[in-house]
């Protein structure tokens, strides 16, 4: 747990960052009553989700570089205007396009995860890091819960517009508080912000994540689709060009090389996929009326009751990861927490007609949830030279927001292939679902055997010249090949 001296520091950022993520999932339940309230088309309002996942994923890593860069603190407040601003447009919003403007502009919050890991690995006594981060993972992992479990009570007892008039008064505060007591880190990295790369990010950032989100509205098939993919290679591999030739680039590249950051991160994709299916899923399947041969028809409270297993397991294990990634490694726990998921996907596809089922399931998943996130930041905080925190952070979570993205379209296409005459889904669409789900997490557990084991980590803490990456390729070289 952080020391005397920190505590206010970790307060700020957990709320900052348990805010944001409790905005990701705040809405989605909510979506149907805000397609009624403001007259608009299913196809239009789910765009208020497409928009925060796409604006996350671009400001995350770049908004990252740039506290790196120019000082976390200032960075930090400013994101937390940002959302501040966004929150209070999305609550007054007359339309449902400003309603989607404001969301954009939330997105930027996603930008609160890297930093708030740069701040501890700064600010933090060495000692206190790694607990830290487990403990912020566990806020940030429950948060996007109990945007699910809220959601239907909030709706229900005042309007959907009070989902975002609730965190103002938070961000605000906090925003504040960040202001006055957050101290800004003496250390920042060399360069500049190369713009090109941010362009080039972005730009193969949303022509892959867009499609991927309007596919079942725009077809597989279709010629945006399509198009859209083609230009995220292209793009992609502009991207890597630029920044494998800049001298101040904007994403590392040898960074994203160290054995320990890309096995992560491949981990990360695949768990992703499945925790984001999951959260996206399981309350529909919970929803069906049981005239459909499944499903208990139940309201979106309801719902929210169900997965509250999962809001409370992913808090307590990410806590508890804390207290064990020093005895068993992060490794271990990020193995442990992917087959947690798959266990419980698994679980789900062989039994999910009772209520009971669906519950254990959820709580399961959540122990799994709560180990990885934090054992997948503590493996990136402590691989990484500490001036490249946040940019590497910031794109373990895209990675991650990427791999949900796959892994809801392709649970998507499964589920919605086939419709009753009722136009509700077979059974059987769950089910395949569930496997898929099962067999994604079963994978990351193999890529995070790929992770190497830490013979002798460095202290979280310490400094590390600027652009010096051998420190970090000797702390994650496995036992016996270190040069």
């Amino acid at each position: 747990m952080p020391g005397k001296s920190t505590r206010l520091t970790f307060t700020v950022l957990a709320t900052g960052a348990g805010v944001f993520a409790m905005l990701q999932s705040l809405i989605a339940p909510a979506l149907p009553t805000v397609q009624n309230a403001m007259h608009t088309s299913q196809s239009t309002v789910t765009w208020v989700m497409t928009a925060y996942l796409l604006s996350a994923s671009v400001f995350t890593p770049i908004l990252g570089r740039v506290g790196d860069l120019v000082g976390k603190k200032r960075t930090l407040v400013a994101v937390l205007v940002a959302v501040l601003a966004g929150c209070l447009l999305a609550a007054l919003a007359p339309t449902i396009g400003v309603l989607i403007v404001a969301r954009v502009i939330q997105g930027i919050g996603g930008a609160l995860f890297p930093l708030s890991f740069g701040i501890i690995r700064d600010e933090f006594a060495p000692a206190e890091v790694s607990g830290s981060i487990s403990n912020l993972s566990a806020v940030i992992a429950a948060g996007g819960g109990v945007g699910i479990v809220a959601a239907g009570p909030i709706v229900t007892a005042l309007d959907y517009r009070w989902l975002f008039w609730l965190p103002v008064a938070v961000v605000a505060l906090t925003a504040l508080i960040a202001l006055r007591y957050v101290p800004e880190s003496p250390r920042r990295a060399e360069g500049r912000v190369n713009w090109l790369g941010a362009v080039l990010l972005s730009g193969w950032l949303v022509a892959l994540l867009l499609p991927l989100s309007q596919a079942t509205h725009w077809g597989w098939g279709s010629g945006r689709v399509i198009g859209l993919f083609a230009a995220a290679v292209l793009l992609f591999a502009l991207w890597l060009f630029v920044e494998a030739r800049s001298q101040s680039p904007l994403i590392d590249l040898r960074i994203m090389r160290l054995p320990a950051v890309w096995t992560t991160n491949a981990a990360a994709l695949l768990f992703g996929a499945g925790m984001y299916a999951i959260w996206s899923f399981l309350p529909g399947f919970v929803q069906t009326p049981g005239t459909a041969g499944y499903g208990f028809g139940t309201s979106v409270t309801g719902a929210g009751l169900l997965m509250l297993p999962m809001l409370i397991a992913m808090f307590c294990s990410g806590v508890l990861s804390g207290r064990l990634e020093p005895v068993l490694g992060a490794k271990k726990l990020l193995i442990a927490g992917a087959a947690l998921g798959a266990v419980a996907c698994g679980f789900l596809t062989l039994e999910h007609d009772k209520q009971w089922h669906v519950a254990f399931a959820a709580g399961v998943f959540g122990l799994g949830i709560g180990l990885a996130f934090a054992s997948m930041a503590n493996l990136i905080v402590g691989s990484v030279p500490p001036e490249q925190t946040g940019a590497a952070t910031g794109m373990n979570a895209n990675i991650r927001t990427i791999g949900g993205s796959i892994g809801a379209a392709l649970t998507g296409v499964l589920v919605t292939s086939r419709l009753q005459p009722s136009g509700l889904p077979y059974e059987a669409g769950y089910t395949h679902g569930f496997g898929l789900l099962a067999l994604l997490c079963l994978a990351a557990a193999l890529a995070a055997l790929l992770v190497p084991a830490q013979r002798a980590r460095r202290l979280a803490g310490a400094p590390r010249a600027s652009g010096d990456t051998s420190g970090a390729e000797a702390e994650t070289a496995p036992v016996g090949v270190r040069s």
